[in-house]
């Protein structure tokens, strides 16, 4: 079969999602249709908003469907009615076998993770936060336990000492478009072979739970190195935060970039109430075993800015 007779439905929501979209497209597969997330409202004024793949998807003229629920008798007869030989799930919802069991070939996930670590929804944040060197992607056949399919495809990515997570999901984000047309390819060909994934004890697994916004708030008990992780791990969304003692007031401030700091603490206490500041050049918080330097902040109702201005704006 060529590429052009190979029918893809296509479904994720978030930019992620995007780059393996366009890859199909621009290569000439035939993406027969796109599935996403409902619109909904957004920001101050409620305005509707579309998800990045239909944004691209209207851009590219393919026809779209956006399920409420994914079991829906009518949404599953329309899908069916594309007679699709294969489903990609990139960064999507949880598909029931009704879904996923349609295609003759099947339907492959693109999970941003190396398998079987990380499984669940935030793998790229998680794997920065917890100091790894190392992540990948993965592609693999879905099937009943989440994130559990036998794997088809796998590619390792270096993560910087410094790097956030926009920089890491951006790489992985182009890697695994490049990963998404060499598992089409091999489908294609016939000779696709498949790993399952090694079975690792539960105190060795670690997990990418969905971060909620109390997920973010920064805990200067931990190590300095841990602090640092946990900044750029979130950085720049959905972005650490602590709360700071401003011009007398208390205020919630998000923290996109630190350094840590060689110099280490003159006393045993740590936390936020161990702050140094010169007031003009830098803004140094306490760990529980040194000092780390907040270097790019921002206030409620302001900019993302350096320390720096930020001193010479205020008092602390």
């Amino acid at each position: 079969m060529k590429k052009e007779d190979l029918r893809i439905i296509y479904m994720g929501t978030p930019e992620f999602a995007v780059e393996s979209l366009r890859a199909l497209v621009e290569g000439g597969y035939n993406v027969v249709a796109v599935v996403t997330m409902p619109d909904k409202p957004a920001g101050r004024g409620h305005k509707v908003q579309y998800s990045a793949v239909k944004e691209y998807a209207l851009s590219a003229g393919l026809p779209i469907l956006q399920p409420e629920k994914l079991k829906d008798e009518q949404f599953v007869e329309t899908l069916r009615s594309y007679h699709a030989d294969l489903q990609i799930v990139v960064a999507f919802r949880m598909l029931p076998e009704v879904v996923w069991n349609m295609p003759r070939l099947g339907t492959f996930n693109l999970h941003a993770s190396l398998l079987p670590q990380y499984r669940g929804a935030a793998p790229i944040n998680w794997a920065v936060i917890n100091g790894d060197k190392e992540t990948g992607v993965t592609t693999f056949f879905l099937k009943h336990e989440i994130d559990t399919g036998d794997m088809i495809l796998q590619e390792r990515l270096t993560i910087g000492d410094n790097e956030d997570v926009g920089s890491v999901h951006d790489r992985l984000m182009l890697m695994g478009a490049q990963l998404v047309i060499k598992t089409v390819e091999l489908i294609l060909s016939g000779h696709v072979q498949t790993t399952p994934q090694p079975e690792l004890p539960v105190d060795q697994m670690r997990p990418a739970p969905k971060i909620f916004k109390e997920t973010c708030q920064i805990d200067f008990r931990r190590t300095k190195q841990e602090v640092h992780n946990f900044v750029r791990g979130l950085s720049p969304y959905p972005t650490a935060w602590c709360e700071l003692t401003i011009g007398g007031q208390k205020q919630i401030v998000k923290v996109y970039k630190t350094e840590i700091n060689e110099s280490a603490l003159s006393n045993k206490k740590s936390g936020i109430k161990d702050i140094s500041t010169d007031g003009r050049h830098y803004l140094r918080v306490g760990c529980s075993d040194g000092w780390i330097d907040l270097i790019e902040v921002q206030l409620p109702g302001k900019k993302r800015m350096n320390v720096r201005d930020l001193l010479n704006g205020i008092h602390l």
